[in-house]
Parts: C-alpha cells; sequence; structure tokens
C-alpha cells in the first residue's frame, strides 16, 4: 500500500523531532521551533536548513490541525516537500562520519627532520599542514604560516647555509592551538561546525586530526581542512 505524502512528511517529521531531541538535549514538551533556535548553534545542517525545517513545521501544523477525518488530511505536500524532508531526516539520523570521508594516510613529519624533507611533501601531496611528532608523541601543526614566519624571521645569508629542523620552522608558529583532535564517529556536520566556531570566535581553525577516540596520543587516521569541506558542499 502506497503512503500518502502527508503520512510520508509526518513520519520524517516526527523523526526530525527526535533528532532535534538528541542534538539539543530539549524535553518533548518546547516546541518544534524551540529545538531548532537551540540545535542550529550545535549542528551545521540544522543550521543549513532552518528556514525549510521552520516550513515544515507550519504545514505540519496544518496536517495535524485541521484534519477531518482519518482519511483526510486538508494540506497534501508536494513530492519536492516529501523528498525533502526525508532527505533531511535521513541525513539526521544517518550522518556521513568524518571517517568514512576523510579517513586514510595522513603525511606526517618528525620533529628532527629538515624543513626541505617537509617542502617536499607539501609540493608532492598539496598540503598545507604537517602534524609534527616527537618521539612519537604530538606536538603540533606546522602551517604555511609557520613556514613563511620561519623564513621572514632569517637573515637572507643565512638561510642557505643553515639546515632547519621542522621544529625550527615549529617553533615559529605564532598560534600554536590551530587544531582540534576529533573523534572518527563524528558527523560531518558537527565538523562543519567546529570550524564556523572557530571563525566566529577569531581563533580560526587550520585542521581537526581524526583519531578513533579523539586522543592525541592515538594513531592518526585521517585530517580535515575548511577546504576539504568546501569541496563536498561543491
Amino acid at each position: 500500500m502506497e503512503h500518502k505524502n502527508s503520512e510520508r512528511f509526518l513520519i520524517a517529521f516526527n523523526r526530525i523531532d527526535k533528532s532535534l531531541m538528541k542534538i539539543t538535549g530539549l524535553p518533548n514538551h518546547f516546541s518544534f521551533s524551540k529545538k531548532i533556535d537551540r540545535a542550529k548553534s550545535q549542528h551545521a545542517l540544522v543550521a543549513h536548513y532552518e528556514d525549510d525545517l521552520r516550513e515544515f513545521g507550519s504545514l505540519r501544523n496544518a496536517i495535524v490541525h485541521n484534519r477531518t477525518g482519518f482519511d483526510y488530511a486538508i494540506a497534501e505536500p508536494h513530492d519536492d516537500v516529501v523528498k525533502l524532508i526525508e532527505n533531511i531526516d535521513e541525513r539526521l539520523s544517518n550522518p556521513v562520519t568524518v571517517k568514512d570521508l576523510f579517513s586514510g594516510k595522513v603525511h606526517i613529519v618528525q620533529a628532527d627532520e629538515s624543513l626541505a624533507t617537509g617542502l617536499r611533501l607539501v609540493r608532492k601531496w598539496k598540503i598545507n599542514q604537517l602534524p609534527i611528532y616527537k618521539k612519537g608523541q604530538f606536538i603540533g601543526l606546522i602551517t604555511a604560516d609557520g613556514i613563511m614566519n620561519w623564513l621572514a624571521d632569517q637573515e637572507t645569508d643565512c638561510i642557505s647555509r643553515e639546515i632547519p629542523t621542522l621544529l625550527d620552522v615549529y617553533n615559529h608558529e605564532k598560534r600554536k592551538k590551530t587544531y582540534r583532535f576529533v573523534k572518527s564517529s563524528m558527523s560531518v556536520y558537527e565538523a562543519e561546525g567546529f570550524f564556523r566556531k572557530s571563525i566566529v570566535s577569531g581563533k580560526r581553525l587550520q585542521a581537526l586530526l581524526i583519531t578513533e577516540q579523539g586522543g592525541k596520543d592515538e594513531k592518526l587516521i585521517g585530517i580535515i581542512t575548511p577546504l576539504d569541506l568546501l569541496k563536498i558542499d561543491e
């Protein structure tokens, strides 16, 4: 038996309502609109579809409160509306994780390796961030800004004679905490939210570093930059 659009819409709406409660921790008696208000600052997908979700709330009220019988709804949503709300429901209920999209070989460097080694990685793999380790312990992130700062601080006639280590370069990073470790099960939308919040706070993140449980002493299994997320949205 084929379900009516109104039935499919209400099923998806109720599932989204439960997802919003899970995101916000708000109890069921709070209005759908209040849940959106709270969730949009915590979840990038909710923020992206805020206007659509609010319209869904109004449409849901029209369907539910104006029924004239069990088999009759005063408003039957268009196919496109049903497809959109079901798509949002699916993405909230079964979000794509950072591990799904960004796990793979991560190019790391050692503190005692030369700057030339790091630059070869940058050139070959077209990357702008290099996680640096010393004796198996994570130290921080070498960025393009750090390399430029190192160059700017050198005497011109010394650059060709000295062979700097990557630790020398890292010590010229003006902001050391430009990264955050995240667990592999985090949704892509939560990851996007971290970057957004960092911009608002004025402490912009250069990268999110993925480990299984989000600990810096675990094996690094992936890295995400703001540019990576922009490519997904294209």
